[in-house]
């Protein structure tokens, strides 16, 4: 394939599957992946990834990659392609054990065996391949976005006859080109993790590099340390907008003509930068409003998730929303809450190939098919909710209700309810880095909606709780504490006087006095009842 990257021209493109295994395997490059066995042809569409577990059933998709962790034998490996009919292909870690049985059985299934570098850990692989198949995600039929960037990585790579990473402003990979085995370590950590490493953008910061690259418009050449071998890099820009950079990893400087090539390839990878980026935005606007068309159930549900590739029975609805720091701009804000969603998206794909998520307002909403034979899909789905919290840990703050299980799509509706509900439980109570299911909270979502009712009818306080609103308002008496400890602590007046640090003597004479001021007979299991519910209702 010939590119002219000075002319801005791509090439003649051979048509390939929007997301074959070929092409997975041409962008990520022998340096992650390398094929072990194969059925032939490598033109199999993948659809999804999934980690395999011994203990668990295997939910093999057609079109899968199954990550199998810990599978390193001949005999399990044979016993895995066995059971996985349908799947593009099964990774194992390098070296491979492969024996003629092994051949024959990856002939007999069409599935591959594909090798992983024992120096890439499983979540590297998983989520370099969820990336690959997102960027794809709702493309128009035809249209292949992550082309474009690999294409021009290895057409830059070609013209500099040097390995080269296309990264954005964040250090983050989008891109890179063949022969990475070439370059220094940093550089195959920096591709397996897609981003560059904290230690070596922080030397590249204090040494000034990424100042001067900045402030270029010229590549810049860098001398490095150690092992290191030294960078050529240029600033990538959209007029004073700094899209991204281009990095090659060179033993000496760039001649002027490779210069000027690399300075006109940065002109080439802007304008992809900025295509995608709109596509980007486009993409996610549909994939939100199909998503909430499945949310809101009826007639339109049904087309809008087979569209989405949701399943239609058996759901649960997650909301997540992060706990909102004060002093936040609202673009941060923005897209603090779109990595956060793009991170539940890639939870829930991990748990079921038929998942999807996606940011409605300041919500994240995922739909996770679930299927148990106890019946506990709730409580499995909170168990999900729960890791993934603990996945991001402090890095987002952020609480996730959820709903009760919907038999099919005409439910689903009701299952976002209970977990919108949950949720506003969650933010009630104050909660960071907590997960409710809507039967766990249901008393508490209750109450909301009667303070809701209570605050559109404009009601206030009646009988004796009203009387004692009145006159601690007017004598500073703090009465209404005195009964609210009294009830919490069931009647108990040495723990009630105890919650509130007044001598229990103290205690009974203001307990005297409010039942004289209020007339509340605290003997009446429905008094007590009425006025607990009218201060979980009002507040005091």
């Amino acid at each position: 394939m010939r590119v002219s990257v000075a002319a801005g021209e791509y090439g003649d493109m051979t048509a390939r599957p929007r997301a074959s295994l070929r092409r997975i395997l041409e962008d990520l490059g022998s340096t992650v992946l390398d094929v072990a066995a194969s059925p032939g042809e490598l033109d199999t569409e993948v659809t999804g990834v999934q980690i395999y577990d011994p203990l668990d059933e295997l939910p093999v998709m057609e079109g899968d990659i199954l990550l199998a962790v810990g599978v390193d034998s001949v005999e399990r490996i044979l016993a895995l392609l066995e059971t996985a009919g349908g799947a593009a292909g099964i990774v194992v870690k390098q070296p491979v054990a492969v024996d003629e049985l092994v051949r024959a059985k990856v002939l007999e299934t069409g599935v591959a065996l594909l090798g992983l570098t024992r120096a890439a850990s499983w979540a590297q692989v998983a989520a370099l391949l969820r990336s690959l198949l997102a960027e794809d995600d709702l493309a128009e039929p035809g249209e292949t976005p992550s082309d474009g960037l690999f294409s021009l990585a290895n057409a830059v790579c070609a013209l500099l006859d040097a390995p080269v990473t296309i990264e954005d402003r964040s250090s983050r990979v989008l891109a890179y080109s063949e022969r990475q085995e070439e370059a220094d370590a940093g550089r195959v950590e920096t591709v397996l993790g897609r981003q560059v490493p904290e230690r070596y953008r922080r030397m590249l910061v204090e040494r000034g590099w990424l100042r001067r690259l900045y402030q270029s418009r010229e590549p810049v050449y860098m001398e490095l340390e150690g092992d290191s071998i030294n960078r050529a890099a240029v600033a990538v820009r959209s007029g004073d907008e700094i899209l991204g950079s281009i990095w090659a990893a060179v033993r000496e400087p760039l001649s002027e003509q490779r210069q000027r090539a690399l300075a006109d390839a940065a002109k080439v990878v802007a304008l992809q930068l900025l295509r995608q980026r709109a596509g980007s935005d486009t993409r996610r606007r549909l994939h939100a409003d199909l998503l909430s068309t499945v949310l809101e159930g009826g007639k339109e549900a049904v087309e809008a998730a087979g569209r989405l590739g949701v399943a239609s029975e058996r759901l649960c609805v997650l909301a997540a929303q992060l706990v909102e720091e004060p002093y936040v701009d609202v673009a941060r804000r923005e897209s603090d809450r779109q990595r956060f969603c793009d991170a539940l998206a890639l939870h829930v794909g991990a748990i079921h190939p038929k998942a999807a998520a996606a940011l409605v307002g300041s919500v994240a909403y995922a739909v996770l098919p679930l299927h148990s034979a106890e019946g506990d899909e709730e409580a499995r789905a909170v168990r999900i909710a729960e890791s993934f919290l603990t996945r991001v840990g402090p890095r987002h703050r952020a609480n996730i209700g959820v709903g009760r299980l919907a038999a099919d799509l005409t439910d689903v509706a009701r299952s976002r309810t209970d977990a919108d509900r949950a949720l506003r439980v969650l933010r009630a109570r104050g909660s960071a880095g907590e997960a409710a299911g809507y039967t766990a909270v249901h008393f508490e979502a209750l109450l909301l909606q009667l303070s809701d009712l209570a605050k559109a009818e404009e009601q206030a306080p009646t009988g004796p709780y009203e009387r004692l609103l009145a006159h601690d308002a007017e004598h500073d008496s703090h009465l209404v504490d005195t009964l609210r400890a009294y009830l919490d602590a069931f009647g108990d007046v040495k723990a009630a006087s105890a919650r509130i640090h007044v001598h229990t003597n103290t205690f009974r004479y203001r307990l005297k006095r409010l039942t004289e001021i209020s007339g509340l007979d605290l003997d009446d299991p429905e008094a007590r009842l009425a006025v607990m519910l009218q201060m979980r209702i009002f507040g005091s």
